[in-house]
């Protein structure tokens, strides 16, 4: 099947030939033709990892089923193309969830080890690459192998975080984490300043399972902001739900996020946190997943689409660096109404290109304008010149020097990389 596909960003819409794979022979089958596509799930890679554009993409997202549990260890063996909303769904209520879960619940298990997916729990529970028992990897050869991080360690290293490189999965083996319920009790602080949204991370990071913060771009200098804070816990006294799920009901002729809008929009976002601030029990979805409450929210950008620009800047020098980031995008006339500080622990992944690493994570949607390309070049230069590095699962135009320089085991992934899968991403900044 021929079919126009784009990722979450929607900056493109080419051509693809579709093949649906459902089980491992068809994965093999689809590996020796020799094609060169690429994996792809249920598109939440907001740029071009899995997009192979005018090439194969093979869909993933029919072979999905749970296949053994236990209730002893909490290993969960899984089909690749399963959902993370689905994971939580059907073990939330036997005491068990993810270990580790991104912002959005629609990501496939294969995707997320691809992307070697981090959390607000980073500082700890790291990426969800530590919590692998094992995955089986197909590769163009014709080889099938189990990858453990004692079997097959160099495959398996390359693989989580190898953004889909290095073969097709056919099977994930992961520990879920017991859990007291599927709720947890939340805290919403206030804060006026970088400093201050520093100080709270100082007192947090190691009390709190999961920490996030919102921070106004729209004010110059990081002078409005929501940290959050939160545990799971068990049952509260009073039944707490899952939050309703709103529509964004048609396709948007332009942007509604602009120069005139954002500001009101910040502030307003502000003003909504902060009058609720404080401790308060919510059901995971609310808390791990705002914004899957708003189904088609990628669409309020308008037909251009957005580009979503998120970098990890080492502890020292993160103040300085996030100050004259928020300064630069002040004065380039356009703006992000997302504006998120994440901060990774000193866990370490077992994968070779994976994202995150000590310090502070700054994600930012913008509009896809005129502006927004020479801005993203200026930011790259700031989160260069600390040794910071770029998310290529959230990126559309990173370039190759900037790839290399924030990957120092380039070369170790390199020597494991599949010749028969490329992408648009792989293209871009690997030459192939």
């Amino acid at each position: 099947m021929t079919a126009a596909v784009s990722s979450w960003g929607l900056l493109s819409r080419d051509q693809h030939r579709v093949i649906a794979i459902t089980n491992a022979e068809q994965a093999q089958d689809a590996l020796s033709r020799g094609d060169g596509g690429i994996a792809y799930g249920v598109g939440r890679s907001y740029g071009d990892v899995a997009l192979n554009g005018g090439g194969v993409l093979w869909d993933f997202s029919g072979f999905d089923r749970l296949l053994a549990f236990d209730d002893e260890t909490g290993v969960l063996r899984a089909e690749p193309g399963v959902l993370l909303k689905d994971v939580q769904a059907v073990f939330s209520p036997r005491g068990w969830m993810l270990p580790v879960t991104p912002g959005t619940r629609n990501v496939t298990l294969a995707g997320a080890i691809a992307n070697d997916v981090h959390g607000k729990n980073h500082a700890s529970a790291g990426t969800i690459g530590r919590h692998l028992v094992s995955f089986t990897l197909l590769r163009s050869d014709g080889s099938s192998s189990r990858c453990t991080p004692t079997e097959n360690v160099e495959l398996f290293e390359a693989t989580i975080g190898g953004l889909g490189l290095t073969g097709l999965i056919v099977e994930v083996e992961l520990t879920l984490k017991r859990v007291p319920g599927p709720w947890l009790v939340t805290e919403d602080v206030p804060f006026q300043s970088l400093e201050g949204y520093l100080g709270l991370v100082d007192e947090s990071m190691d009390v709190f399972e999961h920490t996030v913060a919102w921070i106004d771009v729209t004010t110059g200098g990081g002078r409005r902001g929501v940290y959050s804070r939160g545990d799971t816990t068990a049952a509260p006294a009073v039944p707490v739900k899952p939050g309703g799920s709103l529509r964004v009901p048609f396709a948007f002729p332009l942007s509604v996020v602009n120069r005139a809008t954002l500001p009101l929009l910040n502030r307003a976002y502000y003003r909504l946190k902060a009058t609720g601030a404080g401790r308060s029990v919510q059901h995971y979805e609310q808390f791990y997943y705002p914004l899957d409450a708003i189904q088609g929210w990628n669409t309020m950008y308008g037909p251009r689409g957005f580009y979503q620009y998120q970098s990890t800047v080492p502890w020292e020098g993160a103040l300085e660096v996030t100050r004259e980031m928020l300064a630069l995008i002040a004065a380039s006339g356009t703006g992000s109404f997302l504006g998120v500080l994440k901060t990774f622990g000193a866990l370490e992944s077992p994968g070779l290109l994976s994202f995150p690493a000590p310090g502070v994570c700054f994600a930012l949607d913008f509009p896809n304008t005129p502006a927004a390309l020479p801005l993203f070049s200026r930011l790259d230069e700031l989160v260069r010149s600390v040794g910071g590095r770029l998310y290529p699962a959230k990126d559309a135009r990173m370039s190759r020097e900037m790839f290399e320089a924030g990957y120092p085991r380039l070369a170790e992934f390199t020597l494991q990389r599949d010749p028969g899968i490329s992408s648009d991403f792989s293209r871009r900044v690997l030459g192939s």
